[in-house]
């Protein structure tokens, strides 16, 4: 069989890195950066480097979803069926819904992880079809703060900078990110324009310290809420020096006078107060982003995710309208999408405030120009539920039926008791998704499997505006079906159906039609039958969208799938005519508004939605891990990624920490006021005072339990408040009042094993079944070679010993050769087994239940695979200790080549010279940070908090 290559897109951040795939058959057997595609020109991060581990074989016979399931009872077993009975019990179920309560009784929630061909046959079902606007997605979770900004001050949501911005730039103002986590090739780029242009200034804000700010001259640790205060602060200290661009604010903005009125009294004594900064930090701040040739800001989450979300993207964007610092190499407010696609669904009006091509639906003339193109009477203008509003009406009993797309909501979104209880009570749930163990399946009446990365086939625009293909290099596995292709084939028999928008099945023709007067592109493909959804192809949707776009501020009527495939990934606009899109906008300082100037926001300070009180103490922040993707259903298949954190912890402050008499490994209750979960304790000077940090990757499923009441505590997510931003209705996901006390679970659990690659995963599954049962569990996968699981849980006494005899079975411990101890009266029991490996004796598996002390050797002993053969019932007894010392390889740094903190601090002793010069030691003889360069942030600070060795 010969091998393929096939050049596509990644699927995981919004930097859009081309990928090469090479497969044999139907099989992906690597993946490598694309060196001709401009957006990471052929460098991979460590999640985008093992894209093609995760589509192995055995992972997907594991975790995908390959058939249509039903569900006959909720919470009972989900039975097979074939796809005209699943489409058309859709069809029935929600044709019904609408009959009977009307078009607003549905929803459909989807995500920027879709295809932009997927999500505008979405937008067109749901406002088209069915007459309702309650469309939205996982993007209002990342970027409809940015959106809203951009539209506030700049007129329209484009993004006006472009990546080689950074190579351009004289002062990095790095805000809301931790791009070297987040971004990691687009850091990458940063890192080497710094090499190149030492003179270049970071400026990193963040209330932790992060990689990212790591890397700056100058880090401000802000207070959680603080970034408006911190903008007005900046502009304050600019218009006191005189360091404002004058003739740019008359010539090309308006409303400044009321922001300087408002600016006024944030005095720096003022501001340096309420964001926790020194004065003199301020100043340097100001100083650097004014008076620089070129300033560009980078910004994400730590903006978008807030309860005043488009305030802080707005008044940011009026220190670079207030500096003249647009439109020019290297200046420009830069939002970096936080999804791949996050960017195209916003172009074809993904959201449930939006309509195609950025127009909005509160706009009359705009909804006329979107029903004439589609061929239907009217779209609908009462506002759409957006994602929280959405979930919290289907709790309310007002949304009847959800459909929900690529998206994992009982992870992801904020308030999980909310969102749990809007899944259960909705009538009718369809989760159309690749993967069967995301947690929002446990929730469906109707699974619809459909295709992932390296099967589709469409489009998606990454950060700086540049649309790149993606292609499929394998054909779909079992019978899933392409997410467009789905909603297509639903839209069809509801367009047959009674009581849905009739009339439109009769204009439907004419949406052809007008396309084809009014376009002098290729229309798309029309079938006989009368249908709003003609299409058999996903270049035949673009064609519509494409279209839809004519004389729009993203005008893409100059791109076609030919010219993708010819010329490679391009940035819009790109006009009827023009041979290549516009790296950056606004360069004539011409703005997409009625006047064509911009608009300072004089927007005020208000404080967070939840602040820190005496009952809830600590600020709560949720962030992003180096080696992992959101909730994981792709990247924690695979034990390699859990190398460098490998289980949930919360971070607090080492002085918090004395104060209240917590320690390193504490299991603590963080309580929010929506609820509580379980996680140990780690203590990190990252963090500032009063302060804690949890990742957001952990759901329900790789940390959960059962509170004494009974409630599922889901994950980080049970903590997080649903307040949102009153203009873009993102959510605080950011920032949550919480309490931390310890714990009182003195019976512990901690099993591990290695598993046949083919049935790990599965192992873990049913694990995850029981994490319930204790107050504290997590299960993860670990291994970089083979494939391990590991399972801890904690509770206030011994549970039922059939619960442990579960454990042991699922991790296959449960066989006569295994070595076992059991203390009913302490509540203790402890299994191993024992494998030859050649000539040497390995730990293959154990259960520590009751007494935990062991761990310290017995994790290493087995996950670092160390010969076992002195330590024979030794590994059984209570608090026993090794006859022969056992040394951990340590925590790995380096995904790619498996490097250690203590290899490197090792190494690190024995090097003399610059930091530089031993940071280089290090790549020549351990070759960390050598491949994809995500562990050189890391890197550089062990090298500065390792000595150097004196010369002799």
């Amino acid at each position: 069989m010969n091998p393929t290559t096939t050049r596509s897109t990644c699927p995981y951040c919004g930097v859009g890195c081309g990928v090469l795939i090479d497969s044999e058959g139907s099989q992906i057997t690597g993946v490598r950066g694309d060196p001709d595609h401009p957006a990471n020109f052929g460098r991979l991060c460590t999640k985008g480097q093992t894209l093609h581990l995760t589509a192995s074989p055995a992972i997907t016979q594991q975790t995908r979803l390959l058939l249509p399931l039903q569900r006959v009872e909720r919470g009972g077993p989900a039975q097979a069926v074939g796809w005209d009975a699943a489409l058309d019990l859709a069809t029935d179920r929600f044709a019904a819904t609408i009959e009977r309560h009307g078009p607003d009784s549905v929803g459909f929630y989807i995500s920027g992880q879709l295809l932009t061909e997927d999500y505008y046959v979405f937008n067109k079902l749901a406002k088209g079809l069915i007459g309702t606007n309650n469309v939205d997605t996982n993007s209002r979770l990342c970027m409809s703060s940015a959106v809203a900004g951009y539209k506030l001050t700049l007129g329209a949501d484009a993004p006006p900078a472009c990546y080689d911005d950074v190579n351009h730039a004289q002062c990095l103002f790095i805000v809301g990110s931790n791009a070297a986590f987040a971004h990691p090739v687009l850091f990458r780029r940063i890192e080497a324009a710094k090499q190149a242009n030492p003179a270049m200034k970071v400026i990193v804000a963040d209330p932790r310290r992060t990689d990212t700010a790591g890397f700056a001259d100058l880090f401000l640790p802000l207070q959680p809420g603080s970034d408006v205060m911190l903008f007005h602060g900046l502009l304050h200290v600019m218009l006191w020096e005189g360091w404002l661009d004058t003739a740019f604010i008359a010539a090309h903005t308006t409303g400044f006078d009321a922001l300087k009125a408002l600016v006024r009294e944030h005095t720096p004594e003022r501001v340096a107060q309420a964001c926790g900064l020194k004065k003199e930090d301020l100043y340097t701040a100001a100083q650097w982003f004014a008076q620089s040739a070129a300033t560009l800001s980078l910004y994400c989450q730590g903006l978008n995710q807030s309860s005043s979300g488009t305030a802080k993207n707005a008044t940011l964007i009026n220190l670079h309208l207030a500096t003249g610092q647009i439109g020019k190499p290297g200046a420009g407010p830069f939002s970096l999408t936080g999804q791949p696609n996050a960017m195209g669904g916003r172009e074809v009006g993904g959201l449930a405030n939006l309509l195609s091509a950025h127009r909005d639906l509160a706009n009359p003339q705009h909804r006329a120009e979107v029903a004439a193109l589609w061929g239907v009477p009217s779209v609908p203008e009462k506002p759409g539920k957006s994602a929280v509003e959405m979930f919290e009406a289907a709790a309310d009993g007002e949304v009847k039926a959800l459909w929900i797309a690529c998206t994992n909501p009982a992870q992801s979104m904020p308030d999980q008791a909310t969102v749990r209880r809007a899944l259960q009570r909705a009538e009718f749930v369809v989760v159309q998704e690749a993967y069967a163990t995301a947690a929002t399946c446990d929730f469906a009446d109707l699974l619809l499997p459909a295709t992932t990365w390296g099967e589709k086939d469409g489009t998606v625009t990454n950060s700086e505006r540049r649309i790149s293909r993606v292609r499929p290099a394998v054909p779909a596995p079992g019978e899933a079906r392409h997410d467009w292709r789905i909603v297509v084939d639903f839209a069809r028999r509801l367009e047959r159906a009674n009581g849905v928008r009739s009339e439109f099945r009769t204009a439907a023709p004419d949406a052809a039609n007008n396309l084809q007067r009014n376009s002098a592109l290729t229309p798309f493909a029309v079938q006989p039958e009368k249908t709003l959804f003609p299409y058999q192809t996903p270049e035949d949707i673009w064609n519509e969208h494409r279209e839809s776009t004519r004389g729009r501020d993203l005008d893409i009527t100059g791109l076609s799938y030919e010219k993708l495939e010819n010329e490679g990934p391009q940035q819009w606009p790109i006009k009827s005519g023009e041979t290549q899109g516009k790296q950056r906008l606004y360069e004539n300082g011409v703005f997409p508004t009625v006047d064509g100037k911009a608009r300072f926001a004089a927007l005020p300070f208000v404080p967070l939605a939840e602040p820190r009180e005496s009952r809830y103490p600590f600020s709560l922040t949720t962030g992003r891990l180096r080696d992992q993707w959101h909730g994981m259903t792709r990247t924690g298949t695979l034990g390699r990624l859990f190398g460098h954190v490998a289980e949930p912890s919360v971070q607090l402050n080492p002085q918090d920490m004395v104060r209240r008499g917590l320690k390193e490994g504490d299991l603590v209750h963080v309580t929010s006021k929506r609820g509580a979960i379980v996680v140990p304790l780690q203590g990190s000077t990252d963090i500032g005072l009063s302060q804690a940090f949890i990742a957001m990757h952990w759901g329900a499923e790789y940390l959960s339990g059962m509170s004494s009441t009974g409630e599922v505590l889901a994950g980080v997510n049970a903590l997080t408040t649903s307040a949102y931003c009153p203009s873009s209705k993102q959510p605080e996901l950011k920032h949550a009042a919480v309490k931390v006390l310890k714990a009182e679970l003195p019976w512990t659990l901690l099993a591990m094993a290695w598993l046949p690659e083919t049935g790990a995963l599965s192992a873990q599954r049913g694990l995850r079944e029981l994490m319930a049962k204790f107050p504290f569990a997590s299960c993860v996968p670990f291994g970089r070679e083979r494939t391990g699981v590991l399972f801890r849980a904690a509770a206030p006494e011994a549970p039922d010993p059939a619960l442990t005899e579960q454990i042991e079975a699922l991790l296959g411990l449960n066989t006569a050769d295994a070595l076992r101890y059991t203390d009913k009266r302490l509540g203790q029991h402890r299994a191993a087994r024992l494998v030859r490996v050649g000539e040497v004796t390995q730990l293959d598996g154990f259960v520590l239940a009751g007494d935990t002390r062991a761990e310290a050797w017995l994790k290493p002993l087995l996950q670092d695979e160390l010969p076992a053969d002195a330590y024979g019932r030794r590994l059984l007894m209570p608090g026993a200790q090794p006859p022969v010392a056992v040394e951990a390889k340590g925590r790995q740094v380096c995904t790619c080549f498996n490097v250690t903190d203590l290899a490197i601090t090792d190494r690190l002793a024995t090097c003399e010279g610059s930091e530089d010069a031993r940071l280089a030691t290090l790549q020549t003889s351990l070759h960390c940070g050598t491949n994809c360069g995500s562990c050189v942030p890391e890197l550089k600070r062990l090298v500065r908090a390792t000595p150097a060795l004196l010369p002799a």
